[in-house]
């Protein structure tokens, strides 16, 4: 007792005379202040004073069996826990955490998350930084750069954005021990990486989309750390507890995860602005809100993701002669090892087909894939290592590829890449070519391709996978500059290609007729000129070592000139990035060929028509039923359904060319009239007249397929048609170019007189007929108020189509009496009914 009370005692004194010294330095100069905190008697009080809570010698915290890992800091594991030795110089750094799955759990294959839950798959990122805190603690923050300013001077707001973005802690974590010789302090992350966080786990939002529950701390581990100098790779085995479909008793899910500290570079590479007119990636992890390009408010800006190419400081000169030279640090992907050999020498060639796009921005050997080295070559590599990139093959039944990448949000820098190949992704190539091509290449007549012709296309999807992790975006609009008939003028295509992009969703030559004799080069797609015009864009070095905002002209100089000497450099923007007026272009539409989607659409329904009645020898094996016949008229249909869909863009369609105060032209424009109205013919013809071509009643009696498919794609289309969206856009043409403009009222009345032509020629009428005039009905309906999808009531749309049912309803009317049959009757009067009674509820 005695004791307890003497060291209160003298914590209060200690307490009273630093305070008290305190107070008075404020009064005396600066020598004094340093005679005062040398005291010796202040010395003896604070010694008296307790150690803060935890805070232990080094060899009592780091014991003599710990594990250790040395990298840019090290890593400790002492039997089940894990303990981080930071230094003081990377306190305060910007480092990258990347979270992968490296096993996946058995149990775990939920159809929303299939994405996110095999071996491989990237599952979150944050740029977090280690700062000394408060209570002998270091903090662990994560860190934004969505705002931003580089002006530090006295009217700058660099130290007005510092006060006004204090950055969040995540995690606090008690000091256990300070290594004096190393500067270094030692702390305790066990619980927290362990924990469900997004720091070292799931991010946010894809934690939500995979069902997973809490994480099971009895059943969660950390199994082995690596440590390298820039990087620091931990694995940890997390279970989470998991809902069981329509029940609410819960089952274990156990994933072994791989999280990755990686040192980002102190001074960030200089980024390149991104420009729509070319089509890399550049919006989110990289857009921000910069304080000082715009001195009277803000802009925002977002730069371009693209890997760090520079030219060795020996080839500087050489480089900026126009010389080809090699990067310091080329791009490297390595092929998974568990990749089935056969394939491998095909997903090399994929990727190193772009070292001739990269020869135009100035590099040689720029990117190459290698296979990975084995343990006996190699027992320090790892596929998970945030050092190498890699395509990681999974043994999914997912028919996909996809090609992610980790990027520096401070820059757009790419740091690395794993590229997801899924095995199934064959079944879907088969389909495509078998649909696409199975008319012009007798390879494709077969119910399974030969090795050959297999591996080549997969080289084409392992291509386009890769220019994504180039940071090129799919370019829909590459194809769209493509004369139609040069698609079958076997000297043109076999030099050019298809489609000027790899990035293009254009898959195979469909346009190509048999008697075109076209080879595999004018079918199969390639890395065109667009392609290698945006790596030259996004990649070249602009000598001088100017700023970004000094290159901005230098850029856009470069597209202005481009665009100009030939169409084949228009970039097509995809419509899934917040650009939503190109979703209105039928220039940027996937799986589509040519500059006309009426006259291609006419040519690959002849090669279908040339397939359906080989469907079941070309897919028929030994000893299996017709099922894969059955699932080939399915793909068939949906590559007619493509067809019309493409042609239907067209009708209302709005033209979207961005460009910059230097270029002439108009930005929005409307697709032509005559070409909406050759569109609506082709529907027409080839749609709302039921194409009995395409009724295989002996299939359909072998397989489950039917004519249903063909019907729903038919009142698709109708209903898109009779759409409120889509009538509001025809009004706002017409409002905006007059009688050039393909009027609501034209559009309606040729639709009109095509889904009722039996009634000008008093013809029965079919049962398909009748459920298409149906829809019509139903659908026209909906566009008068009080139904939720209707016109705006004060539009003079709303008023054309109450004119157009009037006249449907007594066009009807005035048919009836031609017609004896009892279907076709009895069809009509309900039509009369339904439009009569949403005309005049009354009656």
């Amino acid at each position: 007792m005695s004791t307890r009370i003497t060291k209160r005692v003298l914590l209060f004194i200690a307490l009273f005379v630093v305070a008290g010294f305190s107070a008075f330095a404020q009064k005396t100069t600066k020598a004094d202040t340093t005679k005062i905190k040398k005291s010796d008697s202040v010395a003896a009080l604070v010694k008296l004073l307790p150690k803060p809570d935890g805070l232990k010698p080094y060899k009592d915290v780091v014991t003599a069996d710990a594990k250790t890992a040395t990298g840019f800091f090290k890593v400790h594991k002492i039997d089940d826990r894990l303990l981080f030795e930071l230094p003081d110089s990377i306190l305060g750094r910007d480092l990258l955490t990347v979270n992968r799955i490296a096993k996946s759990s058995s149990e775990f294959r939920h159809p929303l998350s299939r994405l996110v839950s095999y071996s491989g798959d990237w599952i979150g990122e944050s740029v977090i930084r280690f700062e000394k805190g408060g209570m002998n603690k270091i903090m662990l923050k994560v860190i934004s750069y969505k705002e931003r300013s580089s002006d530090s001077s006295a009217n700058g707001l660099s130290k007005t954005l510092e006060t006004n973005n204090i950055q969040p802690i995540y995690a606090a974590f008690p000091v256990k021990a300070v290594n004096k010789d190393k500067a270094a302090t030692v702390i305790d992350v066990t619980d927290y990486l362990l924990s469900d966080n997004p720091v070292f786990g799931y991010q946010v939002d894809l934690k939500s989309w995979t069902t997973l529950g809490p994480v099971l701390p009895d059943r969660s581990y950390i199994d082995s750390i690596r440590a390298f100098p820039m990087n620091v790779e931990i694995q940890s085995v997390k279970t989470y507890s998991v809902p069981k479909p329509g029940s609410t008793a819960m089952t274990p899910a156990t994933f072994e995860f791989n999280s990755s500290i990686v040192l980002l570079p102190k001074e960030p590479m200089k980024g390149r602005p991104y420009d729509p007119r070319v089509g890399f990636f550049g919006l989110w992890p990289t857009d921000y809100v910069d304080f000082d390009a715009n001195p009277q408010g803000v802009k925002k800006i977002s730069n371009i993701w693209r890997w760090r190419l520079e030219p060795k400081p020996e080839d500087v000169e050489k480089y900026n002669r126009g010389e080809l030279v090699e990067p310091q640090r080329p791009i490297i992907i390595y092929i998974d090892p568990l990749t089935p050999k056969k394939w491998v020498p095909y997903l090399i060639q994929g990727v190193n087909d772009w070292q001739a796009a990269f020869e135009k921005a100035g590099f040689k050997n720029a990117i190459m894939a290698k296979e990975a080295p084995t343990k006996e070559e190699d027992s320090t590599w790892s596929i998970d290592d945030a050092r190498h990139s890699a395509l990681v093959y999974k043994p999914s039944d997912f028919a996909n590829a996809s090609g992610p990448s980790v990027k520096d949000p401070r820059s757009g820098e790419i740091l690395e890449t794993h590229i997801n190949w899924y095995h199934n992704v064959m079944d879907i190539l088969y389909k495509w070519y078998f649909i696409q091509a199975g008319a012009i290449d007798p390879r494709a007549n077969k119910p399974q391709f030969d090795d050959s012709l297999m591996g080549e296309l997969i080289r084409f999807v392992s291509s386009h996978e890769v220019g994504h992790t180039l940071g090129l975006r799919h370019n829909w609009g590459a194809s769209s500059t493509v004369p139609v008939e040069k698609l079958r003028d076997k000297a043109w295509v076999e030099a050019h290609g298809h489609t000027p992009s790899i990035m293009d969703y254009a898959r195979f030559n469909y346009v190509a007729q048999p008697e075109d004799h076209i080879s595999e080069k004018g079918i199969f797609p390639r890395i065109g000129d667009y392609d290698k015009w945006a790596i030259e864009w996004g990649y070249k070095m602009i000598p001088g070592n100017k700023t970004a905002a000094e290159e901005k002209p230098i850029l856009n100089k470069w597209i202005i000139d481009k665009l100009k000497s030939g169409s084949q450099y228009f970039f097509g923007i995809e419509a899934v990035q917040g650009e939503a007026t190109t979703q209105l272009d039928p220039r940027n539409q996937n799986e589509d060929l040519g500059d006309d989607a009426m006259l291609a659409s006419s040519y690959g329904i002849k090669n279908l028509k040339r397939i359906l009645p080989n469907l079941i020898k070309w897919t028929q094996e030994p000893d299996e039923n017709y099922a894969r016949a059955g699932e080939m008229y399915t793909e068939l249909v949906n590559q007619y359904n493509r067809y019309m869909g493409h042609v239907l863009m067209n009708i209302g369609g709005v033209l979207t060319t961005p460009k910059t105060v230097e270029q002439p032209g108009d930005v929005y424009d409307f697709v032509p009239k005559e070409k909406q109205k050759r569109a609506m013919a082709f529907l027409q013809k080839e749609l709302f007249t039921t194409p009995e071509w395409l009724r295989d009643t002996h299939l359909y009696s072998i397989s489950s397929t039917s004519f249903a498919s063909v019907e729903n794609v038919q009142k698709g289309i109708l209903v898109q048609l009779l759409d409120a969206k889509y009538i509001s856009r025809l009004a706002i043409q017409e409002a905006e170019s007059g009688t050039k403009a393909y009027t609501v009222l034209e559009m309606l009345t040729d639709l009109r007189k095509g889904i009722f032509s039996e009634l000008a020629l008093n013809k029965p009428i079919g049962l398909n007929r009748r459920n298409l005039q149906k829809v019509y009905v139903i659908k026209l309906l909906t566009l008068l108020p009080p139904d939720k999808g209707a016109l705006a009531p004060d539009s003079d749309a709303s008023s054309v189509v109450k004119a157009h049912a009037r006249e449907l309803a007594a066009e009807i009317k005035r048919s009836l009496p031609n017609y004896q049959d009892v279907m076709s009757v009895d069809h009509l009067k309900d039509l009369a009914d339904r439009i009569t009674t949403a005309l005049d509820p009354k009656k």
